[in-house]
């Protein structure tokens, strides 16, 4: 099955690119060629990768990568230390043209602007360092970043990083519950905050959350709130601590960045799973943003002076990818406070527009929702400075990107489409702009990126769709996950020996197009935010009403997909008008908890949950009734029954009259 390109590369324009002139200066004309000797021989392309991007280590690493413990913990760089802050920020200042470049511009809905130049950022990285260091913060201690996209973010992740401490960014749309989960699993002495934010039109209190959040965790924590609103909100005076303060109280000689060994951690980027608790990814000072730098560098083509504006949030992997992306080449982050169509359609090309974007990063789901607006999402804004459309968190379907790469972007921009994850620290595969684009797809595995497909045995197949596979680590690779070390290798290397399974179902083409199709585990990905079912499970069975549930992903229009919950009701069974006043009650009940990205597309009351004799909840029997889907194997099922009652509720994923939140 073979893709038509819509987009080709002049010879012009393919030489200007930062990737061209790596492979170059390496001996390589052709991208094929450069990838292959790159997954090949890893020591030597991440060496050249991390010297031509000009990282700065205190002391020199041995050897580039020690396999000793396996291809599943690969030790990177050992010998070597760094700070990670020291080469985004501080490397920058011995050059007056370089220390004035802007480095951070931010727009809030309501239409505040701030700028920083790289000086101006690294003299606020200074003041919270101290201020956090007054706290008593130091070399690996744990503190949660639990904010909207402010300067203050910024300020604070790179301020942890330059005393060693360990960054824990929470989605700034989770509710306490969700976020507690995290505060708890990573052990954090420290929470930095806002009071709130603006969201279309609407102030949000965050601090409320947080307090909530504080308590549920059960550990002693400092909390630094920023007063973004400068609403009344509840102070505890033995745990709060005013931003403005801990800025202006920071005297004293700035502290220097705490040189780290390579392997140091530092960052936990949260994220779901199908069972147990939210897993923390552990990520290094040589890991996560090198991998992010080299990609946004080389694939996204990111260079000095350029501004890249991503929509997303510091909790996303994307959050801190722009972070690292832009400032370890040089580049400007635009971020944006609050939602891309408010007040209009036209908000995001203005943001784009105002700022001299010339990266603009976004999902399917947000462009799906602006293409009903037509040119009035662009009209009137001088889109000229935009050079790359990436795209990330889900699958495309056609008709949205060529809308985008059609209208507005005129058929001129190429879309980077990037599929990798939090685990990866980047993409695995993307759009490399030595080569035609095809719409929804990819044209090439990441350079360092050995890729392939596999059959259910574990065999390669081309043009049919199978797990996505990598052969060989990868700088960014995770580290583990947090406590669980186990868990991280069961999780990715149990299926296959020395084998990474991603768990996407992926497709390579014989003309070299790859195509991600979803998810091939029950992870929900709802308009590209990744959460496990089991703790939208874990909230719907807090409900005194509820039993037990399970939590599915369907397809959906707007979002790419949604969640679809099956409940038990505790007690007397409900009557039809009953059952349709609760399930709308637990939709309610579950945005409440987790935040209102998540609520279902439905909620079914059903009578039992198909299980199999040892009690497990079978997902995968639940999704393929529903949609309608041959479910496969049913003889380890102890109540087959169940899968027939839910395969009369779908219709093909529709929700059931009445019981459909979405829904009238």
């Amino acid at each position: 099955m073979g893709q038509t390109p819509v987009w080709f590369p002049s010879q012009a324009e393919a030489e200007q690119t930062r990737l061209y002139r790596l492979m170059r200066g390496l001996g390589f004309a052709d991208y094929d060629e450069f990838h292959k000797r790159s997954v090949g021989d890893a020591a030597w392309f991440w060496d050249a990768a991390v010297r031509d991007m000009g990282i700065v280590w205190t002391r020199a690493y041995v050897r580039v990568v020690e396999l000793a413990g396996g291809i599943a913990r690969p030790s990177w760089f050992p010998g070597g230390r760094l700070n990670i802050a020291h080469s985004a920020l501080d490397r920058w200042l011995a050059d007056p043209a370089a220390a004035a470049r802007p480095a951070l511009i931010w727009e809030g809905e309501d239409g505040a602007t701030r700028r920083m130049t790289y000086a101006e950022l690294s003299e606020q990285a200074d003041l919270a360092a101290a201020g956090f260091r007054g706290l008593g913060i130091a070399k690996g201690d744990r503190a949660a970043v639990y904010m909207p996209m402010l300067p203050e973010t910024v300020v604070a992740l790179l301020a942890l990083a330059k005393l060693g401490a360990v960054a824990v960014p929470i989605y700034s749309g989770y509710r306490a519950d969700a976020a507690a989960k995290r505060l708890a699993g990573a052990g954090c002495s420290l929470l930095v905050t806002a009071d709130g934010f603006y969201r279309r039109g609407k102030a949000v209190l965050l601090k409320p959350e947080a307090d909530a959040a504080a308590d549920a965790a059960g550990r002693a924590l400092r909390t630094v709130v920023v007063r973004r609103l400068g609403a009344a909100v509840a102070w505890r005076p033995s745990r709060d601590v005013d931003w403005a303060e801990l800025m202006g109280g920071a005297g004293g000689t700035p502290p220097e960045a705490v040189p780290m060994d390579s392997g140091d951690p530092l960052m936990l980027l949260y994220t779901s799973g199908t069972t147990g608790a939210p897993k923390g990814i552990v990520h290094t000072h040589c890991g996560f943003p090198l991998k992010a730098a080299f990609d946004a560098g080389y694939a996204m083509d990111v260079k000095p002076g350029d501004a890249m504006l991503w929509i997303t949030d510091m909790g996303w992997m994307m959050g801190p990818f722009l972070l690292y992306g832009t400032l370890l080449n040089g580049a400007a982050m635009a971020l944006y406070e609050g939602a891309p169509s408010h007040p209009g359609p036209d908000r995001l090309f203005g943001l784009a527009a105002r700022h001299g974007v010339t990266h603009l990063g976004l999902s399917p789901t947000l462009v799906r929702s602006l293409m009903p607006h037509g040119d009035a999402c662009f009209r009137g804004h001088d889109l000229s400075a935009l050079r790359v459309i990436g795209s990330t968190g889900e699958p495309w379907n056609p008709e949205p990107w060529l809308w985008l790469f059609r209208e507005a972007g005129k058929g001129r921009i190429p879309i980077v489409n990037y599929s990798g994850g939090t685990e990866i620290s980047g993409g695995i595969l993307g759009n490399v702009l030595l080569k035609p684009i095809a719409p929804a797809g990819f044209n090439a595995a990441l350079p360092g990126m050995d890729a392939d497909v596999f059959s259910e045995t574990g065999a390669p197949v081309r043009g049919e769709v199978g797990e996505l596979v990598l052969r060989r680590p990868w700088v960014g690779m995770a580290a583990g996950f947090w406590g669980e070390p186990s868990r991280y290798e069961e999780t990715y290397w149990s299926r296959w020996a020395d084998i990474w399974v991603h768990g996407d179902w992926a497709r390579l083409d014989a003309d070299g197009f790859w195509t991600i199709t979803g998810r091939s585990d029950d992870t929900l990905n709802v308009a590209g935010k990744r959460l496990g079912p089991a703790e939208m499970e874990s909230a719907l069975v807090a409900h005194p009403r509820v039993a037990e549930a399970a939590v599915v992903g369907v397809p959906d229009d707007a979002k790419g997909e949604a969640a679809v919950c099956f409940v038990v009701a505790a007690g007397a069974a409900p009557d039809p008008a009953e059952a349709a006043q609760l399930a709308a009650a637990l939709a309610a009940w579950v945005a409440d908890r987790l935040g209102k990205a998540f609520k279902p597309k439905a909620v079914h009351l059903v009578d039992a949950l198909p299980r199999t004799r040892n009690a497990k909840v079978m997902r995968r029997v639940v999704r393929a009734a529903y949609l309608g889907l041959d479910p496969g194997d049913l003889s380890a099922l102890e109540n087959p029954e169940a899968a027939d009652a839910i395969r009369g509720l779908g219709g093909g994923g529709r929700s059931g009259a009445g019981q459909g939140p979405d829904a009238g």
